[in-house]
């Protein structure tokens, strides 16, 4: 694989901190930046994965409702307070 090289514009306060604690941990601050990216990438994926789940869920509650099979949020209020005093409202 071909390397790419990555150009950016820091602080020089912010380079030169970043070098040395590189430096102290005996890595290349190349690796570290590697390390940063690819982090950063696996919890972008991760988040959009996430709310793409979140997202079915969604329509799939709203398709439930437009059919009819949802409870009213009285119903549900009823239904939890129903089970912490350990009766089923539904029977």
């Amino acid at each position: 694989m071909k390397a790419a090289v990555f150009t950016m514009k820091l602080e020089p306060d912010l380079r030169a901190e970043f070098m040395a604690e590189a430096k102290a941990s005996h890595r290349p601050a190349s690796q570290i930046v590697r390390t940063f990216m690819r982090e950063f990438v696996r919890q972008q994926r991760e988040q959009r994965g996430h709310d793409a789940f979140v997202q079915g869920k969604v329509e799939a509650a709203r398709a439930s409702v437009s059919d009819g099979l949802g409870m009213s949020n009285e119903d549900v209020e009823a239904d939890i307070a129903a089970r912490r005093a350990g009766v089923s409202p539904l029977s």
